[in-house]
């Protein structure tokens, strides 16, 4: 005799700043069976639910981690609650890792709430969370709703921009070497300035996207890199012509396209939930050469560029003036280098390695809860 297929029960969820709650509709609960992971919560048991007195199981993908060893289930005599703690305090965009939600699953909305939310006065979620109501119904339903579709192409678009343009820098780069050798250096920002320009222009954008709630993640990476490269380039590099035609700058344009043509074919898979192996594994591990080659270019432009600014005096204000007010750049960018060069470094190079460690890392171990 074929033993019978196991079903799903309906499981309702909702969440808090801090928590996950799931509520699992099955009565009278025998021998619950429950595995939990940093994203994965499996259940298994015995109980009546809408076909009746049955073996009922599912697993579930997390978006984000939880914290497995505070996270808690009781067994009630209507249902089974799960108290699942995020790792991080934020709200999830949807539960699950996968975009297709399963139809057992459904949004409990009575109990969507702040965390703080400790009175009986009723709140509105379209109050508290502009936006957020209409992107969940659009999850229940199974459509994306009209704005996240919206987001999506804007930001396939934005990093398609990118990768051609830093393509072209790379390519007129190379293709000019191979035909000039060496002598090819002196004229690279001749040849690609423009194409550089107009990239790291559209780049300061990457700072208002975690803002606005475009990107997940903080702003703090996505500034320290935009403004460094930045000032680099406006700053140090167009502003003189005499470090225009340094080889430095021949490298570095080089390090920086290699860097992004790896990064945004990440971005635009990932817009649409898709995975690419080789390409996840190019964008976690080519960093480790680059950023500190890019970061050594980067300081041996700023300490180069020094002597044609104290001869220069641009950008620093002598005294006296009327406002009684100086400024010398030359010292700005010693300060820099001796006092943030490398907490900017190590902040990037650390931020990258906890990114390679959370996609590329050994797995967790399961964990039963008891």
């Amino acid at each position: 005799m074929e033993e019978e297929p196991t079903l799903s029960p309906f499981v309702y969820w909702a969440q808090t700043d801090a928590t996950i709650t799931l509520r699992i509709e099955l009565r009278n609960v025998q021998s619950p069976q429950v595995e939990l992971e940093e994203q994965q919560l499996s259940f298994l048991a015995v109980g009546h639910g809408a076909q009746g007195e049955k073996k009922y199981a599912f697993t579930l993908s997390l978006l984000r981690p939880i914290d497995t060893e505070t996270s808690r289930f009781r067994v009630l005599e209507r249902n089974v609650e799960f108290s699942l703690n995020k790792a991080h305090v934020e709200f999830w965009p949807r539960l699950l890792e996968d975009t297709r939600k399963p139809a057992w699953l459904k949004i409990d909305f009575d109990k969507w709430t702040h965390e703080e939310d400790l009175s009986d006065e009723t709140r509105d979620i379209n109050d508290d969370f502009p936006g957020l109501y209409e992107k969940m119904q659009a999850e229940e339903l199974g459509y994306p709703s009209k704005r996240e579709n919206l987001k999506k192409v804007y930001l396939f678009l934005y990093n398609l921009w990118q990768f051609v343009g830093f393509f072209y820098l790379t390519v007129v780069t190379c293709t000019r070497y191979l035909k000039e050798g060496q002598d090819s250096m002196a004229g690279t920002y001749a040849a690609v300035g423009w194409m550089m320009r107009l990239c790291l222009l559209t780049q300061l954008l990457e700072v208002l996207h975690p803002i606005v709630g475009y990107t997940r993640g903080s702003v703090l990476p996505a500034l320290v890199q935009v403004f460094g490269r930045s000032v680099i380039f406006f700053c140090l590099i167009e502003s003189e012509e005499r470090m225009q035609t340094k080889p430095a700058i021949f490298y570095l344009f080089l390090v920086w396209s290699f860097i992004e043509l790896v990064r945004y074919p990440y971005y635009m898979l990932r817009v649409y939930e898709a995975d690419n192996g080789f390409i996840t594994w190019l964008r976690y591990t080519l960093w480790i050469p680059l950023y500190p080659l890019g970061f050594i270019l980067e300081g041996a432009v700023i300490i180069r560029s020094i002597p044609y600014f104290e001869e220069t005096g641009k950008f620093s204000v002598s005294l006296p003036n009327s406002i009684n007010f100086g400024f010398y750049f030359p010292n700005i960018l010693r300060s820099y280098i001796l006092l943030f060069f490398f907490p900017a470094m190590y902040k990037m190079m650390n931020h990258m390695y906890q990114q390679r460690k959370q996609k590329l890392g050994p797995h967790t171990k399961t964990k039963k809860l008891q």
